[in-house]
Formats: C-alpha cells, sequence, structure tokens
C-alpha cells in the first residue's frame, strides 16, 4: 500500500504511516489546490487493484479525508484531526472516496463526542424507555407479537432518535449493556402481558452486531433470566440483519445456535435490502423474514414491489419460515398483501410504537372484541 501510495505523488510529497491501516500524504508548494482531487482519483484507483497474498486476490476499500493548510487551520495536530474527522466523513458516506474537512464536519464531530459522553451515564440515570409496536396476524388483524423499541430521553436535548445514537453507542462500546437493559426490560414486561392477557403473545427484540462480537458471556445469561420469568425460549424473537449473516463468524455462529438450542427464535430483519444468502437462512434456522418497508411502501396491483413481495413470500413459505410485513400504512397494501399469503403486519395502520400502558390499551380492547 505504501508503495503505491508513493506512486501517485511527486519526489517533494510525503508518506507517512500513522499506524494500523493509516496513512497520512502531505502535498507542500503547491501553487493550487487543483491537483489535489486528480491525486486523491489516483490513490483511490491504486489501492482498489487487487493484491496478491498467498495465491489469493485481495481487495480493500478506501476512505480519504482532506484538510487544507492554512484554511482550515495552521496547527499541525489541528489538521490531523481535521483529516481524520473528514475521512471519517468518508467512510460514512459508502467508502471508496474522498471527502474534504468542512465546518459542519467539525461540528457533527463535535455533537458526536458530546453524545459518547451523554451516552456514558444515560443507562445508569434510567434515560432509557421502551415503546412496544404490534405485528399482527394480517388476516384479522390480532396482535400476536410486540416489537421493543428503544427511546432515549435526554435531560437536556429531549427525546433523541435511535438513528443517531444507537451507531454511536455501538462505536463507543455501550451497545452491550444498552442491549441487555432492552432485553431484560422486553421479557420482564412480556411476562407481565402474557399473564394478564395472552399467553401466547411473543416479544421481538432487536440485536446489534456488536452485541455478538463481544467476548463477554451476557447473552448467555438471557436464557438463564427467560427461565427466572418462567418465560420459554420461543416467547422471544431476536431480530439480526443480513449484512450481520453475512459477515458471521465463530463468535456470531455460535451465540445464534445457542438460541436455537434454547428455543429462541430469530428474524432476519430488512429482507431484501442488503446481500440476502438463501444458505444462510438454512445454516442459522431462521424463523422469520421480515419484508423491508421500502417493499410495502409503493405496494400497488400492477408495482414491481408486489411481484418481489410475493416471490419472497412463496420462497419463505418454501423453506418453512414465517414472513412479517413491515411499514403496512393502507388497507389496500393490507388486502394485496392477504392475497400473496403474507402472514404477519407491521405499520401505523394497526399502531404506532406506544408506551406500556398504550398497548395494553389495546391488548384490552382486543380481549373485548373476542
Amino acid at each position: 500500500a505504501a508503495q503505491r501510495l508513493k506512486e501517485c505523488i511527486r519526489e517533494v510529497d510525503t508518506v507517512a504511516r500513522l499506524g494500523g491501516d493509516e496513512f497520512t500524504i502531505i502535498l507542500g508548494n503547491l501553487d493550487n489546490t487543483f491537483c489535489v482531487e486528480r491525486i486523491a482519483n489516483e490513490v483511490l484507483k491504486k489501492l482498489a487493484e487487487p493484491y496478491q497474498v498467498t495465491q489469493k486476490a485481495v481487495y480493500i476499500s478506501t476512505s480519504i479525508g482532506i484538510t487544507l493548510y492554512p484554511d482550515d487551520s495552521q496547527h499541525i495536530d489541528t489538521l490531523l484531526k481535521n483529516a481524520d474527522q473528514a475521512m471519517y466523513a468518508a467512510k460514512k458516506e459508502g467508502r471508496n472516496r474522498f471527502h474534504y474537512f468542512t465546518a459542519s464536519i467539525h461540528q457533527h464531530s463535535l455533537q458526536r463526542i458530546q453524545l459518547i459522553n451523554d451516552l456514558r451515564g444515560a443507562l445508569q440515570d434510567q434515560q432509557f424507555t421502551l415503546v412496544y409496536q404490534p405485528i399482527v396476524a394480517l388476516h384479522n388483524s390480532a396482535i400476536c407479537k410486540a416489537e421493543a423499541l428503544i427511546r432515549w430521553q435526554h435531560p437536556q436535548r429531549g427525546l433523541v432518535s435511535p438513528l443517531e445514537f444507537i451507531h454511536i453507542a455501538e462505536e463507543a462500546g455501550y451497545i452491550v449493556g444498552i442491549g441487555d437493559w432492552v432485553f431484560r426490560e422486553a421479557a420482564k414486561q412480556l411476562s407481565q402481558w402474557r399473564t394478564n392477557y395472552d399467553m401466547n403473545l411473543n416479544m421481538s427484540i432487536n440485536t446489534s452486531p456488536a452485541q455478538y462480537q463481544d467476548k463477554g458471556d451476557t447473552m448467555a445469561q438471557w436464557a438463564s433470566y427467560l427461565e427466572e420469568l418462567k418465560l420459554p425460549g420461543s416467547a422471544i424473537v431476536v431480530e439480526i440483519t443480513e449484512g450481520m449473516l453475512m459477515g458471521s463468524n465463530a463468535d456470531i455462529t455460535e451465540k445464534l445456535l445457542s438460541f436455537r438450542d434454547k428455543g429462541i427464535q430469530v428474524a432476519l430483519d430488512d429482507f431484501g435490502t442488503g446481500y440476502s444468502s438463501l444458505s444462510y437462512l438454512n445454516k442459522f434456522d431462521i424463523d422469520f423474514i421480515k419484508i423491508d418497508q421500502s417493499f410495502v411502501r409503493n405496494l400497488s396491483a400492477e408495482s414491481s414491489d408486489l411481484i418481489l413481495c410475493q416471490a419472497i413470500i412463496i420462497m419463505a413459505h418454501k423453506l418453512g419460515l414465517k414472513v412479517i410485513a413491515e411499514g403496512v400504512e393502507t388497507e389496500a397494501q393490507r388486502q394485496l398483501l392477504i392475497e400473496a399469503n403474507c402472514d404477519y403486519g407491521q405499520g401505523y395502520l394497526f399502531s404506532k410504537p406506544v408506551s406500556t400502558e398504550e398497548f395494553e390499551g389495546l391488548m384490552k380492547t382486543q380481549a373485548l372484541q373476542m
């Protein structure tokens, strides 16, 4: 990699390895900055070429952050931080690209650091809550499952979206503790609801790849906790992503198979948006496929989305899997999914995510109608 980088620059320029897989290029004595993008593109092109390692072709991705002296700063440490922040922005946009440092990137970095600091005490200070969205049987709209969804009630900022803080919690190493709290809180709530309303109610719980890669035994203790609550493993459905299956290692495989041994069910979330592989569906004994809402949103009788949904449902049923359609918002969508033999639906047509008390109200109303 170092040799290829040197081929992209002039003799008067500098290439240095900071550590790990990070390199820095210093382009000095420039009459103008037009050549910066040309060099950045050349670096991307060079590093994208395959590397021959023990008879195998290996490919890597590259992310480049660019900062300019003296426009962005006159201090070396600040320039390095600027370039690092811009590189992070390039990674976030999909890798294999470059990104210039901007004031907005700096502001975003400051906000990210503040969020990390705030997350440190959020769990201990009981700032997290759970809301629950019903998953219903499509043919009669009866509530069969609840999906537990985390919310962060920040003391100063108010409600912070999971889209904003979950990936930061993963990067900062807090997601294992947060995920464990979510599992235990949701399981405890399910125990109460099965006693008071419906003995067959299930709880779906989202999990992060970082939880499976953790070397601790947090997830291994979940089965014991279910036994304490007198809940069978089949009462719980853990949701995973396609990307996690495709990148599965020994740790992920071991934990997923241990769920199967305990009777805990597994749902593949956002199906169709990643890199699906049918072999993984059998290998890990997936129980449910969740069709991503991007396919459901534009459902119509003549749409290609309907054809895709029908194909997914037929395939899933052939493999012995049940199908949940996400993002169902209209009666027309529900009818089309029923005609396609979809098993379950989730979305605003039935209910938005609601508080514990509101979900109990939905359960009471359903009990009265039966």
